[in-house]
């Protein structure tokens, strides 16, 4: 399982994708999602379907490993379908105790499911196409209006880009840390949950010691060049936008017309 953590992890490849500028980027996965909640029929979920597969397609990303990146949050999808089967009206289709589902939960539970699985894979082709510190830097970019309101968008951007950086090393370290504790004969497996959480405490420590260690190492290194972030701070690849970022506004804008026009007027 701690294998199959994907996120924050870059696909280095050679794609379209992979050239747009970040905040490119940013704006087709902020778009695709937002347009996700307009999907209410079978032609839009299938319009949704077209562009996700033709995005991912783009970005030459093995559909194997996008997929890898959903079993960590399979919990939280199954448990939010099983919310929506028992929560809805229409014809009965199966009764568990006092417990109805209907084709109107049925319909909902497939939407939800479809939707939230295609919000998570549409967000993993951003963070599997862009390298940390170009997201931070189209992050700050995007939202620089916010300086105006005295939001500190500089010390944001930075704090997403080494929370993206040090995810895969904390993983990588969390499993070492337990295969050597496995090693040393511990046992994560038998007994009930609270056995089990008690069984992690020699691995969790260690970890959060190995956490506190890396942040201090890091905060003498930025204060050692005398790092402040923010206004007048140069960087060695400036954001450009190329004609395939114009295209890519181009084609976003006009599925979202689409899906909007769709959804209200038919």
């Amino acid at each position: 399982m701690i294998r199959d953590i994907t996120i924050g992890q870059y696909y280095n490849a050679t794609s379209l994708i992979h050239r747009l500028d970040a905040r490119s980027k940013l704006f087709i996965t902020l778009v695709y999602a937002i347009t996700l909640f307009f999907c209410d029929d079978l032609y839009m979920l299938i319009a949704a379907t077209a562009f996700l597969a033709v995005y991912i397609g783009l970005a030459k990303v093995p559909f194997t490993y996008m997929v890898r990146g959903l079993k960590v949050v399979w919990i939280f999808i199954a448990f939010t379908a099983l919310f929506s089967l028992f929560n809805g009206s229409g014809d009965i289709l199966f009764t568990v105790w006092k417990l109805h589902i209907t084709t109107g939960s049925l319909y909902t539970t497939i939407k939800v499911t479809v939707r939230l699985v295609y919000l998570i894979l549409g967000s993993a082709v951003m963070t599997y196409t862009t390298m940390p510190m170009s997201l931070a830097a189209g992050l700050e970019a995007a939202l620089g209006f916010l300086k105006v309101f005295k939001v500190p968008v500089a010390e944001l951007a930075m704090m997403l880009t080494i929370a993206l950086r040090f995810i895969p090393v904390f993983m990588e370290e969390l499993d070492k840390i337990m295969k050597a504790q496995l090693s040393r004969g511990a046992d994560f497996e038998s007994g009930n949950i609270l056995k089990r959480i008690k069984s992690y405490t020699p691995v969790f420590i260690p970890l959060f010691v190995s956490a506190i260690r890396r942040a201090a190492d890091l905060a003498e290194a930025m204060d050692a060049r005398c790092f402040h972030g923010g206004e007048g701070r140069s960087r060695m690849t400036p954001l450009k936008y190329e004609k395939e970022d114009y295209f890519a506004y181009i084609i976003m804008l006009l599925y979202t017309v689409v899906i909007v026009a769709h959804r209200f007027c038919f």
